[in-house]
């Protein structure tokens, strides 16, 4: 009887571990597909954030801060962020009491006022106004002076009108 026992003991663990190398087997085989699914979305990844960084690179191609020939006009004034001075003055039109003097338009729905700048280069920036419902760009080339003044002078301008 005790062989028996014995015997069916045996048989019982014989088969709990088949039952547990094949769900195992199982178990393996589909952790290693998901894993061959992460890796391939992976490899999706790295060629889209190499692209977004190719399209960023382009995107500065035209951009002061990258330009080092343009920055070392400047140079000899020993500047941190000349970007933010340059801005800075820019914006500080938008400080007077109507439109912005710089904008060669009146505001219909309110004052023009600049919101965004692009500086190109030394030389030359683009400006984004709006007076909260129409819009427009500038083109305007600037000259920061020794002293640090800039001066500023609109070469081009164009306004979009809402078709609402």
């Amino acid at each position: 009887m005790k062989a028996k026992i014995f015997l069916y003991l045996f048989v019982f663990a014989a088969l709990t571990a088949i039952y547990l190398g094949v769900s195992g087997s199982r178990q393996i085989k589909s952790l290693d597909a998901k894993i061959q699914t992460l890796e391939s979305r992976e490899e999706g990844y790295k060629d889209s954030l190499q692209n977004s960084m190719f399209e960023i690179l382009d995107m500065q191609y035209f951009s002061l801060e990258n330009n080092d020939d343009a920055l070392s006009y400047y140079d000899h004034l020993d500047m941190d962020d000349l970007s933010g001075y340059i801005s800075d003055r820019l914006l500080e039109s938008n400080e007077q009491k109507g439109d912005n003097p710089l904008v060669p338009y009146e505001g219909m729905n309110g004052d023009f006022k600049i919101n965004k700048i692009k500086l190109l280069n030394h030389k030359w920036l683009i400006a984004d106004f709006s007076d909260g419902k129409y819009w427009g760009e500038l083109l305007i080339t600037y000259d920061l002076k020794d002293n640090k003044d800039v001066d500023f002078n609109v070469k081009e301008h164009l306004l979009y009108m809402n078709s609402n």
